[in-house]
């Protein structure tokens, strides 16, 4: 059985429903002069905030 296509209005409010996600990585210098890194996954909208909260 063939999946139904939603068109129009339906079609243009399930695209909004979908979260756009980024995947963020954030590099910091231990003390012994290694580098770690801290990975999330956030919502597009808040990456910017994201970094500026976890600069080192």
């Amino acid at each position: 059985m063939a999946k139904k296509q939603a068109f129009g209005e339906e079609a243009l409010q399930a695209k909004a429903a979908h979260r756009r996600m980024a995947k963020v990585v954030i590099a910091s210098k231990n003390d012994k002069g290694k580098y770690a890194y801290k990975e999330a996954i956030i919502e597009q909208d808040d990456v910017k905030e994201y970094i500026q909260q976890n600069k080192a």
